[in-house]
């Protein structure tokens, strides 16, 4: 017990001094604590998904129908949407802010940012994060880059429509289009903002896990969420700056007359005094956060499924030492392979081929995480609880999207597709839809260690089926009429007789869109109803190892009220037994971090 206080006392943290008395404010709004800042995140996040997704469902419905009057439209538009027909700009700008908020503000901040706030500290087993301040600082300036983008909307000339990629001369040039004004200032400001707390969050949680692990929790014994966490906060620490640097250089173009992205533009005859710049700079310094962003997004997810996919086949997870050694791969990989976006930017034949190697070597440690979820899940004593639902859904999105990522991979065929909606399914299945089965996943699993409640399950299963059900009816046929040679970003395709028979496909893929977007209500109101009316939840609902279930009922700043447990084991060994057979934890099929080894056990060699 003298060991496990003096562990405590390592971190720095004295328990007494956490037990003062909070105020709302500081408990609720200004909170160091990191749980409260994950839920800040969480919620915020879940917001403006809200937003995006409602974007998306706009963007549909006018491709559905594209030249009739919507209601909708004229009362969610106004002057966008004259007589109910939707303005060509508003649908650009309905792409950009869609896909950033979607990218950034929910993917990237609402899963890393919720989860790993949430549980790096429980995880490692330690009070708090390095720095709680420098934590509720980065929130803070999330959130203030989600106003600032959604105040964008509200501009007169309207948001920036670029495209969220804001490839220069459109998100150079002011006159370029309506889009191009202040919404454009906006976004590249909030941007910034958004930047600067990914960042500070990042350098948070690497110091974290490197520094505060409690006693016996060596890296081997770190759950994969922890490393998915880590490793990913290191590729965000390396890719974000890039794009900080480019978002300033572009700002630069725009308000104070240099030419970094701009070369000999003429705007309705006249000659614009730019000279010497480069738009494919941009579009290099873009992608070198971009390809990296993909599994910034991703990994986290991945994380979150190899946690809950072990707890819930009750086995072991297959290949810890391959898994890790998987994450550490893709994160090398992820920054060489960035050249993949711009095989029609006239690249250099030689350098596409090299892009094409290094993005074809990327699905092999992809390939190691597939096969390893799989194989941990063959022979299990499966609960298929919603959680654990979401983590296989995500393996086969995961599955099904990577496999067209092997031919967006190769340029000479990438070049036949690039602007279709084959990229667009491409990429939603296997980094949009995947992450926000790692999101939902994780708010199944730790609603419980969040909120001291249990989600109701059937409400849980309803949102599954009908999510998964509706994603594949998006997105698999949009391969279709993506080698149909249907582009992307165009408001309407009328004006090609070639395309009319993809119109039935179109609205087909409407129909889906909107129901998978109203199966989202049945999560978010399980989600509210559960946090004030839910069952009580025991104390470790799962029945999983990891450290974060042995802290008390009451949400403490601090963590656990008294010394931090130590570790003993890794955090896998579940259906353990014996050499009777028996398990090596009597009656018990799992057996915790904290639980000492037994006389007579081994440990697992992973």
């Amino acid at each position: 017990m003298g060991q496990a206080i003096a562990a405590a006392t390592e971190h720095g943290h004295d328990d007494g001094h956490h037990h003062h008395k909070e105020t709302f404010v500081t408990k609720y709004i200004f909170s160091q604590d990191h749980k409260m800042i994950a839920k800040q995140y969480l919620v915020t996040g879940l917001i403006m998904g809200a937003i995006g997704i409602m974007m998306s469902v706009l963007m549909r419905m006018q491709i559905a129908n594209p030249a009739e009057p919507n209601v909708i439209f004229e009362a969610l538009l106004g002057k966008w949407a004259p007589g109910g027909i939707m303005d060509p700009n508003i649908y650009l700008a309905l792409v950009t802010i869609h896909g950033t908020i979607m990218v950034f503000f929910v993917l990237t901040a609402g899963l890393s940012g919720t989860f790993s706030n949430f549980l790096i500290p429980l995880q490692i087993g330690a009070r708090d994060m390095a720095s709680g301040f420098l934590n509720m600082v980065s929130y803070w300036l999330f959130f203030l880059s989600s106003v600032i983008m959604i105040g964008s909307l509200f501009v007169e000339l309207g948001p920036a429509a670029a495209g969220w990629t804001i490839y220069p001369p459109l998100s150079a040039v002011a006159q370029a289009m309506p889009g191009s004004g202040m919404g454009m200032t906006l976004w590249l400001v909030s941007m910034a903002i958004f930047i600067a707390s990914s960042l500070l969050g990042s350098l948070n949680y690497v110091v974290t896990v490197i520094n505060l692990r409690t006693k016996g929790m060596s890296m081997t014994r770190l759950p994969l969420t922890i490393w998915a966490f880590f490793v990913t906060a290191i590729i965000g620490i390396v890719s974000f700056p890039v794009l900080f640097a480019a978002a300033l250089l572009l700002i630069m173009d725009r308000s104070f007359g240099t030419s970094f992205f701009l070369s000999d533009i003429y705007i309705k005859g006249e000659v614009l005094a730019h000279q010497g710049g480069s738009p494919v700079l941009f579009e290099h310094l873009f992608w070198f956060l971009g390809h990296p962003e993909v599994y910034i997004v991703l990994l986290p997810a991945l994380g979150i499924t190899s946690e809950i996919i072990a707890t819930n086949s009750r086995k072991p997870i297959f290949g810890y030492r391959a898994m890790v050694a998987s994450i550490l791969a893709i994160a090398f990989l992820s920054t060489i392979v960035w050249g993949h976006h711009m095989f029609i930017s006239g690249m250099n034949p030689f350098l596409g081929s090299v892009f094409t190697f290094t993005t074809l070597l990327i699905a092999i440690p992809s390939a190691v995480k597939a096969f390893n979820y799989i194989t941990t899940l063959w022979k299990g004593n499966l609960q298929l609880n919603p959680a654990m639902l979401f983590s296989i859904g995500l393996v086969s999105t995961f599955i099904t999207g990577g496999l067209t990522g092997i031919i967006l991979g190769d340029s000479t065929l990438d070049i036949n597709v690039h602007d279709t909606y084959f990229v667009v399914a491409h990429f939603h299945l296997v980094m949009g839809i995947s992450a926000l089965y790692g999101l939902f996943a994780g708010v199944y699993h730790w609603f419980p260690k969040m909120f001291n409640k249990m989600m109701n399950k059937n409400m849980g299963y309803a949102h599954f089926w009908l999510t998964a059900i509706g994603a594949y009816g998006v997105f698999f046929p949009m391969h279709f009429i993506g080698m149909a040679g249907l582009p992307r970003r165009y408001y309407t395709n009328t004006n090609f007789p070639y395309f009319d028979d993809l119109a039935d496909t179109n609205q087909l893929i409407t129909y889906f869109a909107i129901a998978t977007a109203l199966a989202q209500l049945i999560f978010v109101y399980n989600f509210v109803k559960s946090i004030f009316y839910g069952k009580k939840a025991p104390a470790n609902p799962w029945k999983s190892n990891t450290l974060e279930w042995t802290t008390g009922d009451t949400h403490i700043h601090g963590n656990w009220d008294g010394p931090i447990p130590h570790v003993h084991r890794w955090p896998y060994d579940y259906s353990k037994v014996d050499e009777n057979g028996e398990y090596v934890i009597p009656g018990q099929d799992y057996a915790p971090q904290h639980i000492p080894m037994q006389d007579g056990e081994e440990e697992m060699h992973h």
